[in-house]
C-alpha cells in the first residue's frame, strides 16, 4: 500500500468522523491542526466544551486495532498539541475540555465500525 493510499484512506477517516460528530450537535474549530508539539485532528466544540478528537482508522488488525494504537506516548503527543492550541487560540482556555478517540476498523469485509469514545483518556 502507498503512502498516498494510506493518506487518503485517513483523511476519508477523519471527514466521516467529522460528519459524523456534526451530526451530534458539534462544531468543528480546527480541523489537522498544526504545531511544533503535534497535530489535532479534530478541534470540535460540544456545548461549551472543546474536545480535541483523535481519529485513528485500521485496515487490518494484525498489529492491534485502531482504539489501542492511542497508546500513552500518543495521548502524551495529543495532550502537548492540545495545550499549545489553548496557548494559541486563547479564546477556548477558559472553556472545560475532554479528549475524544473516534476508532475506525475496517474489519474483516471492509465494512467499517467506527467506535466514539468519550472522554477516552485524561490529561
Amino acid at each position: 500500500m502507498t503512502s498516498e493510499s494510506t493518506q487518503s484512506r485517513g483523511r476519508a477517516a477523519e471527514q466521516s468522523a467529522r460528519q459524523h460528530l456534526e451530526r451530534q450537535g458539534m462544531r468543528l474549530l480546527a480541523q489537522n491542526w498544526l504545531c511544533r508539539r503535534g497535530e489535532l485532528d479534530l478541534v470540535m466544540l460540544d456545548g461549551d466544551t472543546v474536545v480535541f478528537v483523535e481519529v485513528r482508522y485500521r485496515r487490518y488488525a494484525a498489529w492491534g486495532g485502531a482504539l489501542e494504537s492511542v497508546d500513552g506516548r500518543k495521548q502524551e503527543k495529543i495532550a502537548r498539541a492540545a495545550e499549545h492550541f489553548l496557548q494559541q487560540e486563547s479564546r477556548w482556555s477558559k472553556h472545560p475540555c475532554r479528549f475524544d478517540v473516534i476508532a475506525i476498523d475496517a474489519g474483516d469485509q471492509s465494512l467499517a465500525r467506527m467506535n466514539w469514545v468519550k472522554n477516552a483518556f485524561d490529561t
